[in-house]
């Protein structure tokens, strides 16, 4: 059994990168990309991870987690005199999701190519072959998904033998997921001796057996409780009539800025998108029945502000960081308190202010009560209907709605024809809800096209009923849930 000696490394004076060891080229790169001070978990992980030595991290969501295991990484791949291999990684950063393996890409490859330094990303849903081709032009660091991974190595397209630093982020996401045994399988296949780090908002059972097995004499460093919430975050219950709830998350939803909205189940999440993109909001969607360049293509039309509002399932409660998320809402209540503070841990991050708004139905007091207790919050409870003044004091600012797209019944030939908001704009007070006429919506054409076309195109007629998304749905079912 691995050893751990636990970290109570002071928060409140942040350091500069080069007071804490990176190296003159990285901190250049740094302050190039406007990253002058730390976060107080790169502060207190940074000494022992860039000196060669095993570290636990562990803390909550939007804590500046990637730069904590990016900048060792990158340290130790350039200070090493041992050159790129066809097939034969010399870094490995597993991840439990595309999306996360995605960011993390984008986060490391300004600075990878500041040093010379060949990054590669392999996760699912997308062709192997280009992945494959990669692997043998030779690779400094890979960031990958376990599933995917494993297939190339089971392939002998990827050989884990010349690991020299490994990255476990989100381990306990992973172990959600069912990843542990896989992961176990491909650590088993990276030099005992190699330098490992391993990232998790929580320790649980599986992830403490992934930390004594696999890392030596770890340094653990927790910067907050796991559970505990962000200080900038504020947190109200709307309590609302059935049919009052598509009318105020309209409302919400149609204020300025970014807002991410979580159901339970992928049907909502198609749904619910087809009636805000219907009533003038501009959305897409992001679920587990989308394919990844769909999925790619949405997330893509939310960073860049084409779509103001991206619904979704949990696959987007963890590890996707999209900047300035004013507003979180929690169309249907989380099964449990943990998801409940991963979704909303996509605002307020590194150090913004953020809103979170949970939708509850008189059905749902009980479950949403217990939920809050569990996540250590205390929330502001309010019963409410359509045009209340607190929805825009909840999401200040003119509501703007855009004329929903319109379709032809040309046939699909696998482009966009339409993308979210670029149809001509139209200005309502805030007082005032659009209806949820009209055909557009925030799926893909006909049954099986999600994979073909963005999130914008024409479906049956929305419902005008907010009982046509996920009415009724209790917190504890957690059926269709991805």
């Amino acid at each position: 059994m691995a050893a751990r000696r636990p970290s109570n490394t002071p928060l409140a004076i942040p350091t500069s990168f080069a007071e804490l060891g990176v190296p003159g080229r990285l901190v250049a790169a740094l302050d190039k990309a406007g990253i002058s001070t730390p976060f107080p978990i790169q502060a207190a992980t940074l000494p022992d991870s860039l000196a060669g030595r095993d570290v636990l991290g562990r803390g909550r969501t939007g804590s500046g987690k990637t730069y904590a295991f990016a900048l060792p990484v990158l340290a130790r791949l350039s200070a090493a005199s041992s050159p790129r291999q066809p097939g034969r990684p010399r870094s490995l950063i597993l991840a439990p999701t595309r999306e996360l393996a995605t960011q993390i890409e984008a986060t490391i490859a300004p600075l990878a190519a500041a040093l010379s330094l060949r990054t590669l990303t392999i996760f699912g849903g997308v062709s192997a072959r280009p992945q494959m081709s990669a692997l043998r032009a030779g690779v400094d660091i890979l960031i990958a998904c376990p599933g995917r991974l494993a297939d190339h190595v089971s392939t002998g397209h990827a050989i884990l033998d010349a690991v020299e630093i490994t990255v476990l982020d989100e381990a306990d996401h992973m172990a959600d997921l069912g990843f542990l045994p896989v992961v176990r399988r491909l650590l088993d296949k990276t030099p005992a001796r190699s330098q490992r780090l391993l990232f998790s908002a929580t320790l649980d059972a599986g992830v403490d057996v992934l930390v004594r097995r696999y890392l030596s004499n770890p340094v653990t460093h927790s910067v907050d409780s796991a559970a505990s919430p962000v200080a900038a975050m504020t947190h109200h219950v709307l309590q609302v009539r059935h049919d009052d709830r598509l009318p105020v998350l309209i409302d919400l939803a149609a204020a300025p800025g970014r807002t991410l909205v979580f159901t339970r189940t992928k049907r909502g999440a198609k749904k619910l998108t087809s009636q805000l993109v219907a009533s003038g909001v501009p959305a897409v969607e992001l679920h587990g029945n989308l394919a990844q360049n769909a999925r790619t293509r949405n997330l893509a039309a939310f960073s860049t502000g084409d779509a103001r509002t991206l619904v979704a399932t949990d696959i987007a409660a963890r590890g996707i960081h999209v900047d300035d998320v004013t507003l979180v809402i929690h169309a249907d209540p989380p099964a449990e308190h943990k998801a409940y503070l991963h979704r909303s841990g996509r605002t307020a991050r590194a150090g913004a202010s953020g809103t979170v708004v949970t939708l509850m139905t008189d059905d749902q007091v009980n479950d949403v009560r217990d939920l809050t207790r569990q996540a250590g919050i205390k929330p502001t409870v309010t019963r409410l209907g359509p045009g209340d003044s607190l929805l825009t004091e909840l999401a200040p600012g003119e509501r703007l709605f855009v004329a929903p797209p319109v379709t032809t019944a040309a046939p699909d030939n696998g482009r966009d024809r339409s993308a979210p908001g670029r149809t001509g704009h139209r200005t309502t007070t805030s007082g005032t809800t659009p209806g949820t006429r009209g055909s557009a919506s925030g799926a893909s054409r006909g049954r099986g096209s999600e994979g073909r076309r963005a999130g914008v195109a024409e479906t049956p007629s929305a419902p005008r009923s907010a009982a046509a998304f996920s009415s009724g749905t209790r917190v504890g079912s957690r059926r269709g849930q991805r």
